[in-house]
C-alpha cells in the first residue's frame, strides 16, 4: 500500500488560508523525510476562486527534482500541465468529475468537454518528460444529482483518449460511498484489464463524511487499488461539493495498514506535524489515532507518551 498525503491540495483549499511558501516547503520536507511515499502540494486552480492554492508554482520553485518526482499537482486544463511544466512539475493529476453537474461547478465545463482535452494534456506531460493521472471526481455520488452511475466511471476508464495516463484515481468526493460500492466499483475498474497494473495504478481518494473513510480505504485496496489518499489530521474538503467535509485522515490509515517504513516513533512525529499545522489554521483534528495516540495507555507502543 502506498499513501499519498494531500494536505498541502485537499487538505488546505477548504481553509481560506494561504500558508507561506516557506511553511508549505517544510511541511513537504517533513513528510518526505519521515517516509510518506508520495504528495500532493497543490494546484493551479484559480487563486481569486481556490485562494490558498495561490503560491503553488512558489512552492514547486523551492523543491530539488528529487523531491519533486515523489510530488503531484491538481490540473484540469492543458494549458495548466503547460504552465506547470514549465516550472518543473512532472506529476500532472489531470481531474475532472464523472457529473456534469459538478465539474460545471468545479471546472466551468462539461464532463465530455474536459475528456476530449485529456489527450493534449497527456501529449503536454509526455513531452515534459512527466506523467498524468486521470482523476475522476464524484465517482460515487453528486452534490447536485445524487448518485452517479457506475458505467459512465468504466466508460470514461474505459475511453481511448484517457489511454496515456500513468494512473486512475477514483474519488469518493462527498464521503458518502459505502465499503460495498467503492469494493465493487475499484474491482470493476480493474477488471476492465488495463487499470490495477503496477504501470497504471488504482488510486483511492476517500473522504471521511459518514465515518466511511478507513473502510472504503481498506476496501479499495482489496479489490486492487495499490494507492490510497489521506491528509493530516482529515483536513481537507471541496469548495465547489456543498455537504463534502475532510479527507481520511492519513495517520488513520496509516495506522490501519501499518506499512513496512511506519514505526511508532514516526507516527508520533507525524502526529505532532499534524497537531501544530491543525492549530495554526485554528481547523479540528479529526484523526482518531491522533486521539488514541495522547491516550493514557501508556503500555501501548503506538501512544506517545509511553516513550
Amino acid at each position: 500500500m502506498t499513501l499519498r498525503d494531500v494536505t498541502l491540495r485537499d487538505g488546505l483549499q477548504l481553509t481560506g488560508k494561504v500558508l507561506p511558501t516557506e511553511r508549505k516547503v517544510r511541511i513537504a520536507r517533513q513528510l518526505l523525510a519521515l517516509g510518506v511515499p508520495e504528495l500532493e502540494i497543490g494546484s493551479m486552480a484559480r487563486p481569486d476562486l481556490v485562494p490558498p492554492m495561490a503560491n503553488t508554482l512558489e512552492l514547486v520553485a523551492q523543491l530539488t527534482p528529487a523531491e519533486l518526482e515523489r510530488c503531484w499537482v491538481w490540473v484540469a486544463t492543458p494549458r495548466h500541465v503547460a504552465r506547470a511544466a514549465e516550472a518543473g512539475v512532472r506529476n500532472f493529476q489531470y481531474c475532472f468529475s464523472v457529473s456534469d453537474a459538478h465539474n460545471k461547478a468545479n471546472i466551468g465545463r462539461t464532463t465530455e468537454d474536459s475528456l476530449a482535452a485529456m489527450p493534449e494534456a497527456v501529449r503536454l506531460a509526455a513531452e515534459a518528460g512527466g506523467r498524468i493521472q486521470l482523476c475522476l471526481a464524484t465517482a460515487f455520488t453528486c452534490p447536485f444529482d445524487g448518485s452517479v452511475d457506475p458505467a459512465r466511471v468504466l466508460a470514461i476508464a474505459t475511453d481511448p483518449r484517457t489511454a496515456g495516463s500513468a494512473d486512475i484515481v477514483i474519488a469518493d468526493t462527498l464521503g458518502q460511498a459505502h465499503p460495498g460500492q467503492v469494493g465493487a466499483l475499484v474491482g470493476a475498474v480493474a477488471e476492465t484489464g488495463h487499470w490495477g497494473t503496477a504501470e497504471h495504478r488504482i488510486v483511492f481518494h476517500g473522504h471521511d463524511t459518514w465515518g466511511m473513510g478507513v473502510a472504503n480505504s481498506l476496501a479499495a485496496l482489496a479489490a486492487g487499488a495499490a494507492v490510497v489518499d489521506g491528509s493530516l489530521g482529515g483536513l481537507g474538503g471541496c469548495p465547489f461539493a456543498p455537504g463534502a467535509s475532510g479527507n481520511t485522515s492519513s495517520e488513520d490509515l496509516l495506522f490501519a495498514t501499518r506499512p513496512e517504513w511506519l514505526t511508532p516513533l514516526v507516527l508520533s512525529d507525524l502526529v505532532r506535524l499534524s497537531e501544530e499545522l491543525l492549530k495554526e489554521l485554528g481547523e479540528p483534528n479529526r484523526s482518531r489515532t491522533a486521539e488514541g495516540a495522547r491516550s493514557k495507555a501508556e503500555a501501548f507502543e503506538w501512544v506517545i507518551a509511553a516513550r
